[in-house]
């Protein structure tokens, strides 16, 4: 399964959901499933939008992992 590694690449940042609201153009209920795996698609304009916001890559917003 593949998820999003949002939690920890925000503690990184120190940064809350909520302040990532306030800086990217995204919904905060969008952010939410996101942030807490729950989202079933992720389109590239908002990829792009985490990338900037965290100064990452794609590769580092997803991991692979065996949990199903």
């Amino acid at each position: 399964m593949i998820k999003l590694n949002l939690p920890v690449l925000f503690a990184q940042k120190g940064m809350r959901v909520s302040d990532a609201e306030k800086k990217i153009d995204l919904a905060r209920s969008t952010l939410y499933r996101l942030y807490n795996n729950e989202a079933t698609r992720i389109d590239f304009d908002s990829i792009e939008k985490l990338c900037k916001l965290l100064d990452c890559t794609p590769n580092d917003l997803f991991i692979i992992s065996d949990e199903s």
